[in-house]
């Protein structure tokens, strides 16, 4: 990571609006920001490495970060994505003092370090960062649980599908977005290799998907809904 410094009133803000800071009191929001700083992570540089020391609780401000974990013959699996808000590394908190998997920079990311040490200290005196950290936990594990059963119930078209949904308004009207990341990522996160992903983008063209790049249109979500 790059030099580290004190965040400025941009990354303050964006710390207060994350999941975590914006559960907090005043007190425990300015015991938070005390400890803050940040640093840029150039896309593709790691963040800390399955079975390093724990150290630090991190928050990603902008960019992505791909967290995955390493087969003994050194394959990747990707375990989540994480972006603007969320909180990497929160489980070091209780299980322990190394961290589970490998985080590493999808993109040129933002991200904010609290020194692990002083967030237990804070959290010893203040039942509020108690909550939000527990919270923050269970919402992690959550997404979890979804992504396994989503991994088990359904086909890799039905995952992307779903996926693409979660973009489409209630009202059933045709859309078009941009991806937010690089399809290779979008892969990883689905729980599917790059060509098993390019499948299914072309037999979603008979239920109403165009993709060309990063750019998706739906021209008919009911269809997509019945895949």
């Amino acid at each position: 990571m790059n030099r580290l410094m004190k965040p400025g009133a941009r990354e303050r803000e964006t710390l207060l609006n994350s999941g975590l800071l914006s559960a907090l009191g005043v007190e425990s929001v300015a015991a938070m920001m005390e400890i803050a700083v940040i640093g840029n992570l150039p896309a593709r540089q790691i963040l800390f490495r399955e079975g390093e020391p724990a150290d630090m609780l991190h928050c990603v401000l902008s960019g992505y970060v791909r967290l995955y974990k390493l087969d003994p013959d050194g394959r990747e699996a990707d375990v989540e994505l994480y972006g603007p808000g969320d909180l990497i590394g929160a489980s070091a908190l209780l299980d322990g003092s190394r961290y589970a998997v490998t985080a590493q920079a999808a993109e040129p990311s933002l991200i904010a370090r609290f020194d692990l040490k002083r967030v237990r200290e804070i959290a010893s005196r203040r039942t509020d960062l108690c909550t939000a950290l527990a919270n923050a936990l269970s919402a992690q594990l959550s997404r979890v649980f979804a992504s396994l059963a989503d991994d088990r119930l359904h086909t890799a078209p039905q995952r992307v599908a779903r996926y693409l949904l979660s973009h489409c308004a209630p009202d059933g009207r045709a859309v078009s977005f941009r991806l937010p990341y690089q399809k290779s990522l979008l892969a990883g996160k689905l729980g599917l290799a790059p060509e098993a992903l390019s499948r299914a983008f072309s037999l979603l063209r008979n239920h109403g998907v165009n993709v060309r790049g990063r750019l998706v249109q739906i021209t008919d979500p009911e269809a997509l809904r019945r895949v």
